[in-house]
């Protein structure tokens, strides 16, 4: 994968000011981001902020990366960093006496811990739907909603197919593996 001329291209995209090519980096290699992030054992808040410190020394240093297809080793080196860099950091900061005994609150840790765990397995399986079922299920989660009309135009469909493409796009979401697993359900071959 070292020559990946898939990589290849969206780094010189990138580097070019693309904003469709900066989305799909992130939309390719925020699993890996959040996988590591996960290896340390961050909580949720730190995951986030660790991701947004990789991406935003990526946008600092895009430039001054030699071989674009390294992109995925570079992520990977800058997100151990960042997350030691975090840990060193907390471990540098005096408990405080709700960091000691802490209020009832936060007896629901594991159930957070859960639903923190279900959240990435969404966001993987997600990431692993066509590009045309990401846009449909985006539009029509948007906040305030979008019209049907808007969503038929702008992805040039027609305003009866949106119904039956969203359930075809949700049963692919379904049986990804990380979903299917949440579910207890065996997933598909036949996707």
């Amino acid at each position: 994968m070292r020559d990946d001329p898939t990589v290849v291209a969206l780094v010189e995209r990138a580097r070019g000011g693309e904003q469709g090519a900066w989305d799909e980096i992130v939309r390719r290699y925020m699993p890996l981001v959040w996988s590591l992030c996960r290896r340390y054992r961050l909580s949720g808040g730190d995951v986030d902020d660790v991701a947004a410190s990789v991406w935003l020394r990526l946008v600092e240093r895009l430039d001054t990366i030699r071989d674009p297809a390294a992109l995925p080793g570079w992520l990977a080196t800058t997100a151990r960093r960042e997350c030691m860099q975090l840990i060193r950091t907390r471990e540098r900061q005096v408990p405080t006496e709700q960091d000691l005994f802490p209020d009832e609150a936060s007896e629901g840790a594991d159930e957070r811990l859960l639903a923190e765990e279900r959240h990435i397995a969404l966001r993987v399986a997600f990431a692993e739907l066509p590009e045309r079922c990401q846009e449909l299920l985006t539009l029509l989660s948007a906040d305030p909603p979008i019209p049907y009309i808007e969503i038929a135009n702008r992805l040039g469909m027609a305003i009866g197919g949106i119904g039956p493409t969203r359930k075809r796009c949700l049963d692919r979401l379904r049986q990804q593996p990380s979903i299917a697993a949440i579910m207890g359900i065996a997933p598909t071959s036949g996707r």
